[in-house]
């Protein structure tokens, strides 16, 4: 209720920034989104439940975000960003269950109740390659300002690795566009991040016109899916490096972005935990050897196309070697996700989007094995796996209201092999999202 009342005495002051900054470079700016999200999902069948089973019965959910973004000028070159974030509920069968999770907002949420936290504080510095300048518009995390056409960055701080990695303009933000975890980025890239998220780096940019270069070293929790970063960064870290080309195909632009990532932490490892369970006659852990030392490596494509002005394509693939845990996002090893996306223009709503997408995560030999013999993982773990690929369909519908800044989307999504188990399932996931932001 506060951060609503927040939300009302801002909306004069944003007005008054947005008259200032049509046109013009800012000094600074501010901005606030909430967003609300209930699902529910029916009973569904199960042989056999374990540790991190979705549950059979039936259940209703709610998470609630909701952000204040405060950027500024600080210097040549140099912008600052401050973002607190308040954030409460939960996903079904506390967010465990399902793979490609059907709501992406409560990967932030560790509690039912409502915790404020600092989520990103970090500097930007930019420096020039060439005299020619592009204009950048207001947005979150972003002042308006006129930009080199060409430029060095470097980011420093706070921040969520999806700020500067694996973007796609049509599937990548839970609070406006699809809802799945796997929708956001690149499945089976377990991006280093701490329980909502976030976690402390650099990310270097080297941007053309028609190219960019990125490359981020981080850190990662000192336990998976943890909230304490581990300190220890030449033995526990996170690396991305990613290449993004625009092109152009008849009269339509798009852009492909290959990425590359490598995360080394004090992870388990699958093979020698079903050897510990085995030589003490019980059910394998991943806790039972874990040591610095161990890595993630993965590979990851990303293609946006414009097919109209008002439809999108977008593909993503990626694998990982598998061979160890999952550490902070989610047990994925082999993805691949394709959809589309409509602006609501052709019937005369051109605030309005409609999406539609296909998922197929998949994990290595290593991980099934480990499963299939009762082993559980953070997110996933039956007790036993009849493997098959965990099949995913969304569709949702963004309605803005009136004239208002505010959308509610209504959400399907059926999930084929939930956590890769033909013994469970299918699941109809129903939501409703309302999303307000100035």
């Amino acid at each position: 209720m506060l951060f609503f009342l927040a939300i009302t005495f801002a909306i004069s002051l944003h007005a008054q920034i947005l008259s200032n900054a049509n046109d013009s470079a800012q000094s600074w700016n501010f901005h606030i989104q909430n967003t609300i999200i209930k699902q529910y999902h029916p009973a569904i069948s199960s042989k056999y439940s374990g540790e991190n089973s979705l549950n059979k019965n039936s259940e209703n959910t709610l998470s609630n975000t909701g952000t204040i973004y405060l950027g500024a000028k600080l210097w040549k070159g140099a912008e600052g960003y401050l973002n607190t974030e308040i954030s409460g509920g939960s996903g079904f069968s506390k967010t465990t269950g399902i793979a490609g999770f059907p709501n992406g907002e409560v990967y932030r949420v560790s509690d039912a109740a409502p915790q404020l936290n600092l989520a990103r504080l970090y500097i930007r510095q930019v420096f020039a390659l060439s005299q020619e300048t592009t204009f950048i518009e207001d947005g979150f995390n972003q002042i308006a300002i006129k930009r080199p056409a060409s430029y060095i960055a470097i980011s420093a701080g706070k921040f969520s690795v999806m700020d500067f990695f694996d973007f796609n303009k049509y599937s990548h933000d839970p609070r406006t566009q699809f809802y799945n975890w796997a929708l956001m980025g690149n499945g089976a890239w377990d991006y280093p991040a701490d329980t909502k998220g976030y976690t402390n780096g650099l990310v270097f940019e080297l941007v053309k016109p028609e190219w960019a270069l990125r490359y981020g070293l981080v850190m990662v929790p000192t336990t998976r899916n943890g909230a304490v970063m581990d300190t220890k960064i030449s033995q526990s870290h996170s690396q991305a490096l990613e290449y993004e080309h625009s092109y152009t195909l008849g009269s339509q632009k798009g852009k492909i972005r290959l990425i590359g990532f490598l995360t080394q932490a004090q992870m388990g490892n699958y093979k020698k935990a079903i050897e510990w369970g085995i030589a003490n006659q019980t059910t394998p852990t991943l806790d039972a050897y874990h040591a610095y030392g161990r890595t993630k490596y993965g590979f990851g494509l990303n293609i946006e196309h414009a097919l109209t002005d008002n439809a999108g394509l977008f593909f993503r693939t990626s694998w990982n070697d598998g061979h160890n845990e999952t550490w902070a996002f989610t047990e994925i090893d082999r993805h691949a996700s394709i959809g589309l996306s409509l602006k609501g223009t052709s019937w005369n709503r051109k605030d309005d989007n409609l999406g539609v997408a296909q998922i197929i995560n998949g994990i290595s030999k290593d991980h099934r094995n480990y499963l299939a013999a009762g082993g559980s993982g953070f997110i996933i773990g039956d007790g036993a796996l009849n493997y098959s690929p965990e099949c995913i369909t969304e569709i949702y519908y963004s309605l803005k209201v009136l004239k208002y800044p505010v959308w509610i989307t209504p959400d399907y999504q059926f999930i084929v092999n939930p956590a890769y188990n033909k013994d469970r399932g299918p699941i109809s996931a129903f939501g409703i999202r309302v999303h307000y932001e100035i």
